[in-house]
């Protein structure tokens, strides 16, 4: 594949994830790994935070500093060497709170998509045809098991 491929291909898979991103509503957040896996399946967390680092400062002032890890800490402390605690100052401003190690709570402050757009990846994931066995939600990664539904399936 050419350089200019790649790179078209590189900025396909970042509009994918900015457009997730610029649904994140308010004082609310996301782990790249939670977005990774919603997106497909081969993303990894780590694209998730290359494309978060690359992320174009246009009109539509996407909200990079909405997506944390998954301890619900900020990683972006060695990327921005001149505001190191920016992320975290810009979440707080919008209500999310941290402990003193440095943690938001996800139980909290974790925002999904709604079900209906869970719903909807599941059908296509279920429609497709190169696949030779049916996918359930949670091989899909899409539902979490609570305790009450891990109970349930005991």
């Amino acid at each position: 594949m050419s350089p200019s491929r790649r790179l078209a291909a590189f900025e396909k898979v970042f509009e994918k994830i900015y457009r997730l991103v610029l649904r994140i509503p308010r004082g609310r957040v996301m782990t790249y790994g939670q977005i990774a896996r919603l997106l497909e399946e081969r993303y990894s967390p780590r694209l998730v935070g290359w494309a978060m680092h690359a992320t174009p400062k246009d009109e539509r002032n996407i909200p990079w500093h909405r997506v944390i890890n998954s301890r619900g800490a900020i990683s972006t402390g060695r990327v921005i060497l001149a505001e190191p605690d920016r992320q975290r100052l810009m979440l707080e401003a919008e209500g999310v709170v941290f402990d003193e190690r440095g943690h938001c709570d996800l139980s909290v402050y974790q925002w999904s998509p709604r079900q209906r757009t869970i719903q909807a990846k599941l059908k296509a994931l279920r429609g497709n045809k190169s696949r030779s066995h049916p996918v359930s939600a949670s091989k899909a990664g899409l539902v979490k098991k609570t305790r009450a539904t891990a109970k349930k399936t005991r």
